[in-house]
Order: structure tokens, then sequence, then C-alpha cells
């Protein structure tokens, strides 16, 4: 077809050509190695001289079909599927990086990200700086010389605060900046990072893509020399995606936007119920009006995601108790599951920070996670409810 089709039927038609067998569904190809007819065929292959699979470290159809389909969905030149999200992260700083460079950060990010910016990064001699989420001001102030990329997520994980997309491209753009967003939380059924001047886009697949908790896997979408440096690196490195999850998340992504419709309108319920709920010193759903960055999350994202966050009063102790009194809601470190997943930071994930690490980073005491699932959401608000009356 001549026609450019909507994103929710690329990712239900895009697939790998069809094998002799005419198969409707794209098969697994559970091999670790490919087959050559000829000495001459093999060396053209390995010398880059056509696109001949040779070994599944390098590339698996399974791979390409689920790493193909993100970038459709991202509207990005090119993608590359890797073993989980933390992968993706990653080989993205090391690939586009090197001894010398400067990293711009926000604050707010997932606290594996975390951990590799302040843990890792300076013993390869790569040098970061975090900036808050929250006032762009700041960002320009810090750039350096020597700074090669901007690195964020919005929403964040786990306060959802947004950062404006459009600005900070227009930053990285001004200052030649590589430019990656973490795109887990909102999905490309609701933002398109690229969009908004963005030159990577990266997923953990485990979450919205996979929806089920089946399976670890992550992608990264974007400009086509980006994504073949990360690909040189994950070759030659190794946190290769395995075809079997590949195939599992190829054919999750074609449910990924009805399933995202209906976390977000559970979301939406779940949070105008309890926005005002006497236990509860705040709440925050990017959708919402009394969200602080409600405008620009009307202006980037076509609806608020399946996340609800908010502070239960009473701090850590309270919030076990929360976590204890659930009957209904999933305690599991995991989200975007098609089951609600409650989740404590402050006890479980960041416990073994400081109080005043786990603040910088905007972990309050009593702060709580709902990953929304897509049960009926009365039943969800219930359970949530009661938890609150007993905690």
């Amino acid at each position: 077809m001549t026609k450019k089709l909507h994103p929710q039927t690329q990712a239900i038609r895009a697939r790998m050509p069809e094998t002799y067998q005419k198969e409707h569904s794209s098969p697994m190809y559970l091999t670790s190695s490919f087959v050559f007819d000829d000495a001459e065929s093999m060396r053209a292959a390995f010398a880059d001289e056509n696109n001949d699979n040779i070994y599944s470290r390098y590339s698996n159809p399974s791979v390409d079909e689920f790493a193909n389909k993100v970038a459709l969905l991202e509207k990005a030149e090119a993608g590359f599927a890797v073993a989980s999200g933390m992968a993706a992260v990653f080989s993205s700083f090391m690939a586009l990086m090197k001894t010398g460079d400067h990293l711009l950060c926000c604050r707010s990010i997932f606290g594996g990200t975390v951990t590799v910016v302040t843990k890792f990064l300076d013993k390869f001699g790569i040098e970061y700086t975090f900036v808050p989420a929250d006032d762009l001001s700041v960002w320009e102030k810090e750039i350096k010389p020597n700074t090669k990329m901007v690195y964020l997520e919005t929403p964040t994980n786990p306060q959802l605060e947004l950062v404006d997309l459009e600005e900070v491209g227009k930053l990285a753009k001004k200052h030649n900046l590589i430019y990656a967003v973490d795109n887990c939380f909102a999905t490309p059924f609701l933002q398109t990072p690229i969009d908004f001047g963005a030159d990577l886009s990266i997923h953990s697949a485990t979450k919205w893509m996979d929806g089920q908790g089946r399976v670890l896997g992550g992608a990264i979408a974007g400009r086509k020399d980006l994504i073949h440096e990360i690909y040189l690196f994950c070759r030659n490195s190794g946190p290769t995606l395995s075809a079997f999850n590949a195939w599992v998340l190829s054919k999750s992504l074609e449910t990924l936007d009805v399933r995202i419709q209906r976390h977000c309108e559970n979301a939406l319920k779940v949070a105008t119920a309890l926005e005002n709920h006497p236990k509860i010193e705040w709440l925050k759903y990017p959708f919402l009006p009394s969200h602080p960055q409600y405008e620009i999350a009307k202006k980037q994202m076509k609806a608020g995601g399946g996340i609800v966050c908010f502070e239960i009063k009473g701090g850590v102790e309270a919030g076990r108790k929360f976590m204890d009194a659930l009957e209904l809601l999933s305690l599991t470190p995991n989200l975007g599951d098609s089951r609600s997943i409650a989740s404590h930071p402050a006890s479980t994930t960041h416990s073994k920070l400081s109080e005043e690490d786990r603040l910088k980073v905007g972990i309050t005491p009593g702060l709580i996670r709902i990953s929304v699932g897509l049960e009926y959401a009365d039943d969800v608000i219930d359970d949530i409810k009661q938890a609150l009356e007993r905690s």
C-alpha cells in the first residue's frame, strides 16, 4: 500500500517476510547461528557486504522484527533490541560516549540508571551532572565544552515529573548534543520523543510493551548512525535479546495500543477517586489538572499513562502498613502488567540509600507507586481505599 498506515496498524501488520510455509504468524528463530551456501557468501556476510544473518549475537530475524516495529512506532530511522531496559540504557551510554565526555542527566530517573551513572561512568572517565526535572533554566548553565549527551525520562519514575521534550530538544540542537529519552512510562502510543527533537528513544520492553510480566527486553530507536554504533557495541559486548523473548514482545506490540488505552482510563479513575483522600498528603497523575506540569503533559502526551503515585500520611511505617493491607494488588518489583502493582520505594528499591539521598531523587518516606492494571477499575480503587484505612 502507498497510503501511510496508522501506528496501531503498523504494530499489527509489520512483520518479517513469510517463509515457504506461508505462515500467518511470524515464526521464532531459535538458532544460535545461520548456514551459508558457500565460502564466498560467508566471507561477504562477515565483510558486511550483505544483510545475511551470521550469528544470533549479531542479528536474528525474530529480534529484528521486534526492533523494526519499535522503530516504526517511534517514527525513528532505525531500531535495535537488547536483553533488558538497563542493557538498552548502558549500551547507549557506552557506545556513544568515551573517556573525557560529560553527561547532562535529569536527576529524576530510574534507580538502576542512577546507579549506572553514579557508580560506573566514573570508571570509564565519563563525567556527569544531575539537573532538576522541573527547572530547565539550570540545564543550559550546566552544559560544559565536553558535554556529549543529555539524558532524561518523562514521566519520571516514580515521581511522575514531566520534562518539556520540545524545550530540551531546542537546547540539545543548540549545543549539538545527543538527545536521549527513556520513553518507557509513556510508550510510543502516548508520546514520540523524536517528534520533539530526540535522537534516541529508549525502552524497558519488560514493562508496558510485554504487558503481562512474562519476559525481559529492551529497545532503542533513533537516528540510524547512532543505532549503528550501539549495534556495534552490543554485537561485541553481548547483551543479546533471546529470540523467544523477542517473539513474545513483537506479538505483544500488536495489542499495546488497546492495552494502553485501558491502563490510562483505569489510572485516571484511580487518581480521581483518591486525589482528595484524607490519608493522602498529595497525589500525582499527569492528566489531572492538579499536576504541576499538567500543561506540559497535555502538550506532549495523548493520555496520562498507567502510573499513579501518592504520598501516604505517616511516612515509611504507614507505607509498609499500606502494602501489607492490600488484598488485590500485587507486591512485586515491576510495572506495566495487566495486574495492578503497588510499590513503596523507601522501604524496598531505595532502602539502602540515606534519607538525604532518597530525597534528592524524589523518594519521599510515604511515596507509593501504583501501576494500574486492566482489572475493573472499581475493584482496584476499593482495594487501595481499604488499605489506606488500615494503614
